[in-house]
C-alpha cells in the first residue's frame, strides 16, 4: 500500500467540503517504525467562530490557537479529562472532526476506532501530536478510494449550541461498519 502524504492544500478548502472529502482517506501516524493506518469512515465539520459548536466560538485561546492557523494540522484536545480527539484544521477558527476510522494496517484483530475517542487510541494519538503538519512526518493523510455512499445527520453530543446542534454537519460512510454507534 503507497502511502504518500495528501499536500496540505487538501484542507484548505471549505470546511464541510474537506469534511466530505476526508471520507475515504488514510490517516497515518507511524509510531516506533510501525505505520498505524485507519481508513476515515466519518468526520464532523466545525465552521468557525460563528458555529456555537465549535471551540473557537468561545474565541482565541491557547488551546484553540491551532485552529486559526494554517490548514492541514493537527488539533487534537482531550475530553472528559480521558479521551483524546484529533481535527484536521482547515484554518480561520474551522476544523473537521475525524470521528472513526476502519482499522487498516497496523493494529490487532479486533481493534475498534469507531467513535473519536477510539480512533485515537487506536492510531497512538495524544494531545503530543497537537499542531502537527499532516502533510509530512508521523501523523499525517494519505489518500484513499473516495466515498460513493456519503450519509449526512446533525453532528453528535452538541446539544448545548442551540440551533447548531441540529445543523446536517456529520458525515459518514453508509456502507462502512465502523461508524460509531450513533447513527
Amino acid at each position: 500500500m503507497t502511502l504518500e502524504p495528501l499536500p496540505s492544500t487538501f484542507a484548505a478548502r471549505d470546511t464541510i467540503v474537506v469534511a466530505k472529502a476526508l471520507l475515504g482517506q488514510r490517516l497515518v501516524h507511524r509510531v516506533n517504525g510501525v505505520a498505524r493506518v485507519g481508513r476515515i469512515v466519518e468526520t464532523e465539520a466545525y465552521l468557525g467562530p460563528h458555529d456555537l459548536a465549535c471551540h473557537s466560538s468561545k474565541g482565541r485561546t491557547a488551546r484553540t490557537e491551532v485552529m486559526f492557523g494554517p490548514p492541514g494540522r493537527s488539533y487534537v484536545f482531550l475530553i472528559y479529562g480521558m479521551h483524546h480527539c484529533m481535527n484536521v484544521v482547515t484554518g480561520d477558527g474551522a476544523a473537521v472532526l475525524l470521528r472513526a476510522v476502519e482499522p487498516v494496517e497496523g493494529h490487532e484483530d479486533g481493534a475498534r476506532g469507531d467513535g473519536p475517542g477510539r480512533l485515537t487510541k487506536l492510531l497512538g494519538i495524544t494531545r503530543a501530536q497537537n499542531d502537527w503538519p499532516l502533510d509530512e512526518g508521523p501523523l499525517f493523510l494519505a489518500r484513499g478510494v473516495r466515498v460513493r455512499s456519503i450519509g449526512v445527520s446533525a453532528r453528535i453530543g452538541v446539544d448545548y449550541a442551540g440551533r447548531w446542534a441540529k445543523e446536517p454537519l456529520r458525515f459518514f460512510d453508509e456502507r462502512s461498519k465502523h461508524v460509531s454507534s450513533s447513527r
